[in-house]
This record gives structure tokens, C-alpha cells and sequence, in this order.
């Protein structure tokens, strides 16, 4: 198939593992009769959302590890269902690049330089920092994945707006989540107040 090299995606050359067959610059003629035009505007978008998804993926998946306190046992099944959640979407996108004919972006280090949020510092934070640092990358997942929805919808590409669609009804549901998580009433404010209006 014919192919296209994009020029804003400078091409670092490993030669301890060869030259690639095809490099991720070229963009295959997709099988799916959109345009190269859509193509090639549109791949950019989408594995920067997959990147952003995987930062989301390890932050979740840290925060399952080092969640503590009285509530453990929920928060912990709740970040692994969140982590679990986020691989099955992030590899939807990243199949959705490949129709399209790209290459979908596999390096560790290189998905930290296109992803939209930074992934939390190393270290163990508090629980309401922790689910704070996740409501922020959710939003800011939420305005990407709406961004590039609309450029989808530009192009005729309805597949892609679809796949993307799917991926903001889940990023708008975890965030709606974490905000409750968030709120100010708990059984633990609760019971201290109630102990300070007693005394």
C-alpha cells in the first residue's frame, strides 16, 4: 500500500534493534476508504489520547497498590476496576489507529512526552490527593477526547467519533465518580462532628 511520512513527528533511530520494516512516520493507505488528508490529521490526535490513557492506566494502577485506610478494601477494587477500564478503551483507540493505517506510539518514554497530564511524582500520597490528581486527568482526557471528536466529525470520520464517543462516556463517568468521592460528607467527617456536638 502507498504510504506518507508526517514531518511533525521527528524519528529517533534505535540500531541495536535494527531498522523497523516500517517506520512509525509512515502512514499506510487505510482499508477503510477514508481520505489520506483524514488520515494523517487525525492519527496524531488519537495516539495522543492512547498515551493519555496509558499515564491514567499506571496512575490508577499505582494507587491501587498504595491505597490505605479504613476504606482499602473499596478504593482498592475501585482504582483496579478504573485500570482495568482505562487498558480496555486505550486499546480500542489504539486499534482505531491502525485502521487508519499509523502506528500507534508503544514506548514507555515516548507516551509520557505525548500524553496531555503528567503522570503523578513517585511517592505514596494522601488518599484525597490521590483521587484529586485522578479527577484532573480526567478532565483534562474529557476536553481532548471532545476536541478531537469534532475534528472526527470535520473529516466524516464517524468510526473514529464513535470509538471516541464510547471513550468519553467512560472518562465523564469516572470523573462524576471521583468528584463524589471527592464530596464533603463521610462516615469519618460524620463521626467527628458528631463527637465534637456530644462534648
Amino acid at each position: 500500500m502507498p504510504t506518507t511520512q508526517t514531518a511533525d513527528r521527528p524519528q529517533t533511530t534505535d540500531t541495536s534493534h535494527g531498522e523497523p520494516w516500517r517506520p512509525q512516520q509512515m502512514i499506510e493507505e487505510n482499508p477503510i476508504g477514508l481520505s489520506q488528508e483524514a488520515a494523517e490529521t487525525l492519527i496524531p490526535k488519537l495516539d495522543e489520547i492512547q498515551c493519555t490513557l496509558w499515564t491514567l492506566y499506571h496512575q490508577y494502577q499505582k494507587h491501587h497498590w498504595l491505597v490505605e485506610g479504613p476504606q482499602f478494601h473499596d478504593l482498592h477494587a475501585f482504582f483496579e476496576e478504573h485500570y482495568q477500564e482505562v487498558h480496555k478503551y486505550l486499546d480500542r483507540v489504539a486499534e482505531r489507529i491502525t485502521a487508519l493505517g499509523g502506528t500507534p506510539t508503544s514506548s514507555p518514554a515516548k507516551q509520557a512526552e505525548l500524553s496531555h497530564v503528567d503522570h503523578e511524582p513517585e511517592g505514596t500520597y494522601r488518599l484525597r490527593a490521590m483521587l484529586e490528581h485522578d479527577l484532573v486527568a480526567e478532565r483534562t482526557l474529557a476536553e481532548v477526547v471532545r476536541e478531537t471528536i469534532d475534528v472526527a466529525l470535520q473529516h466524516g470520520d464517524h468510526g473514529t467519533k464513535r470509538t471516541l464517543e464510547k471513550v468519553l462516556t467512560k472518562v465523564e463517568n469516572r470523573a462524576h465518580h471521583l468528584d463524589h468521592l471527592l464530596g464533603e460528607d463521610s462516615l469519618e467527617l460524620g463521626l467527628t462532628a458528631d463527637r465534637t456536638l456530644e462534648a
